[in-house]
This record gives C-alpha cells, sequence and structure tokens, in this order.
C-alpha cells in the first residue's frame, strides 16, 4: 500500500541540469505547490557521503584537521568522504578511513543518516561508528590536493568544544552527540557487525 502523498508535496513540473562539476551538479527546476502556484527551485545534485566516529578502546576519537576551502578555514572534523559509484554507504565508510588515517575497524555500526542541507542539496550523510581499529602504516593514500592531519582526542574535550561554539562541523557534532549519548548511558549501543 502507497504511503498517502505529503499535503506539503510538490511537484517537478519542469527541471534543466545548469551546472556539471567533478562530483556535484546543480539543478533548477520550477515546482508546483499545493496551491497550484509555480516557484523556481535551484539545488544541488550530491552523490551522498559516508561519516566515521572511530573510537578506540580506551575511549578516544579519531579526530582530523584539514582546511575546507569554502568557509576560508581550518576545521577539526571525524572522517569523512563522499560515495564513489557502484560502493554502498559501508564500503566507503571502510575506503575512507584507510585512506585517510590509515586505520581499518574489525566493528562497524550505522548511527543513522543525516540530511546536512535540505533546503538546497540532496546530500545524505551514512554516520558509522567504528571500533576494534588496527593501524596500517602503509594505509594513508589521500586524494591528490588533500591535506588531512589526525590526532586522538578525549569525547569530553571534543564534546567541550562543541558546547563552546569552536566545533561546528554538523556531521562531527551529531556524531558525538550520539557517542557521548551511549558513553553516558542514555543511549543504548547499536548492534556491531564484523567486518
Amino acid at each position: 500500500m502507497a504511503e498517502p502523498r505529503s499535503p506539503f508535496h510538490e511537484e517537478t513540473v519542469e527541471s534543466e541540469l545548469v551546472y556539471q562539476g567533478v562530483f556535484l551538479r546543480v539543478r533548477r527546476d520550477t515546482a508546483r505547490l499545493p496551491d497550484q502556484s509555480l516557484h523556481p527551485r535551484e539545488w544541488v545534485m550530491h552523490p551522498g557521503a559516508s561519516a566515521i566516529v572511530a573510537l578506540a578502546d580506551d575511549g578516544r576519537v579519531l579526530i582530523e584537521r584539514q582546511f575546507r576551502y569554502p568557509m576560508g578555514r581550518e576545521y577539526l572534523e571525524i572522517p569523512a568522504g563522499k560515495i564513489d559509484q557502484g560502493e554502498t554507504p559501508i564500503q566507503t565508510a571502510q575506503r575512507e578511513l584507510l585512506e585517510e588515517t590509515g586505520y581499518t575497524a574489525r566493528q562497524w555500526a550505522e548511527l543513522t543518516q543525516i540530511h546536512p542541507a535540505i533546503g538546497f542539496s540532496n546530500e545524505v550523510i551514512h554516520l558509522f561508528l567504528a571500533k576494534d581499529l588496527t593501524r596500517h602504516e602503509r594505509g594513508v593514500q589521500l586524494d591528490q590536493g588533500e591535506l588531512i592531519e589526525t590526532e586522538w582526542m578525549q569525547l569530553g574535550v571534543l564534546v567541550d568544544a562543541v558546547r563552546a561554539g569552536r566545533l561546528p562541523d554538523v556531521k562531527t557534532q551529531i556524531g558525538l552527540m550520539h557517542l557521548e549519548r551511549m558513553v553516558s548511558g542514555d543511549w543504548p549501543w547499536p548492534t556491531f557487525s564484523p567486518v
């Protein structure tokens, strides 16, 4: 049985691809609203991404430091990357963790999916928790033009940074919130799958 249509549903009347980049595309659409009026909708098509809260046995979290060009500044973030064609979100998470940090994990669990820019993009980020980590000296294989430095940080230090407004990246905030709630016992731990 089909779900009933939302009373807020907007129907696409026209759609035009106005920009094709390396991995982003921009569309200009015309949408018909429930009152039958027509309105422009410009939005970014994104292939999706996976992000990883990598947890050490001692409770520290693996964090990356990198410059983000659109914002013109350096950020602390959890490892993440876009989903390549033909990959599943978990395959992306495993690849990105190894390529960016040199680590693999034997236990994986999906925490949630987030939509970081619903007003102008269809991007979905699959957020994973990884534990039982192993470092591989030859594992790091950064993309050309990608400069990343990794460090292990205490969860409490990171949560304090979020509360103080010093850690504004949304995927990192949500991943840390999930971890803090699980560590405190407020939320149950997810079921992990071995790899």
